[in-house]
């Protein structure tokens, strides 16, 4: 049980995996086994929502380990999440074959199209599931070491590395648009058949897929819980706090510091792959710097550095778009705004902060 005390200590976060691991069983046994005339019937458009939710979920657990934990605020998680998207889209689109529009065994509609008499050799590989499964870790965690080693060897931080990580997601989306880089342009890739074989338009894929999504997050929440909970996750703490008296007590400060970035990298890009095949698109505007941003409504929303806020402010404050932008399109963006400065102003800590002060005074 010691071992295990990190997450029975957690006492909001076990309530979180409890509910994930109920939902994970639950939502598809009533889709896939209660008659659609069922009250407790759950729609294959709303299983495959929220399954999108729980993406944006482990996307902002990712940002909360290094803004929360380590006092990075990254501006560019997108970047990562998008990276992992298209590697996942690259598989998709080579599963389709002859089934295309234009029949080509090889080369994917938008190739033909444009009159590509080849495949780009960044494509090949793609159409072996474990190839594509490692480059959608390896691919994102890459330009994250990349982008991190001379950012961090060069010490850059506050608002000068939010600044650039805001550039770097920025710079990707304008070279995605462009159709001579061989990724579909502004239109994306689309028009996926199936996954491992099984046809993404079957809703017991689309329940499978739901299923991982939520077992994926659970891991990547234990993970994290482990991570922060360790010797280590007290030095991400400390730098966070007064880094320089951790340079001084002999630490690698810039080290801590890019693999723990690496590392959120490769969370963001397993949450772009799980996001692909249940929204059926990925496309550039992924990128959008806008999009960043949001991610850190999401943990603000909800309170950085507790892990279980960031989770939940993904899941609340994206319902709560889903229902503006429909109920309320025109506003959406204004509530949007209007809540990120309420919880600067009124909660710094989030909802997880206002939940914690009723549990100590009461």
């Amino acid at each position: 049980m010691k071992r295990l005390s990190f997450i029975f200590d957690d006492k909001l976060g076990l309530p979180l995996l409890l509910a994930l691991g109920a939902a994970m069983v639950l939502v598809p046994t009533l889709n896939l086994m209660v008659p659609e005339t069922s009250f407790f019937h759950v729609s294959t458009f709303t299983m495959s929502l929220w399954g999108k939710y729980l993406t944006y979920a482990l996307l902002a657990l990712a940002v909360d380990i290094v803004w929360g934990y380590l006092g990075i605020l990254s501006l560019g998680h997108g970047v990562f999440f998008g990276l992992g998207g298209y590697a996942m889209g690259m598989y998709l689109m080579r599963q389709i074959g002859t089934r295309g529009e234009y029949g080509h065994p090889i080369l994917p509609d938008f190739m033909v199209f444009l009159n590509w008499d080849k495949l780009p050799w960044f494509w090949h590989g793609f159409d072996m599931f474990p190839f594509a499964a490692v480059m959608i870790v390896l691919v994102p965690c890459l330009l994250a070491f990349v982008f991190g080693w001379f950012a961090f060897k060069s010490r850059v931080t506050g608002v000068y590395l939010s600044i650039i990580t805001q550039a770097l997601t920025f710079s990707v989306m304008l070279a995605f648009f462009r159709n001579e880089m061989g990724f579909g342009g502004n239109n994306g890739l689309t028009d996926f058949k199936d996954l491992l074989g099984f046809s993404l338009l079957n809703d017991g894929a689309k329940a499978a897929l739901f299923t991982v999504t939520a077992g994926v997050l659970i891991l990547a929440y234990i993970a994290c819980r482990y991570l922060v909970s360790s010797k280590l996750g007290r030095v991400l703490a400390a730098i966070r706090d007064a880094e320089d008296r951790v340079r001084f007590f002999g630490y690698n400060v810039e080290n801590v510091k890019l693999w723990i970035f690496v590392f959120s990298a490769g969370l963001a890009g397993i949450a772009g792959a799980l996001y692909v095949p249940q929204v059926g698109i990925i496309n550039p505007s992924e990128f959008s710097p806008l999009n960043s941003i949001e991610i850190v409504v999401w943990v603000a929303v909800g309170g950085r550095g507790t892990l279980y806020g960031a989770v939940a402010g993904a899941l609340a404050v994206n319902w709560a778009k889903s229902y503006l932008t429909g109920a309320l399109p025109d506003a959406w963006l204004f509530a949007l705004g209007a809540l990120f400065v309420v919880v600067t102003i009124f909660l710094p800590k989030g909802i997880a902060g206002l939940i914690r002060l009723k549990k100590e005074a009461a």
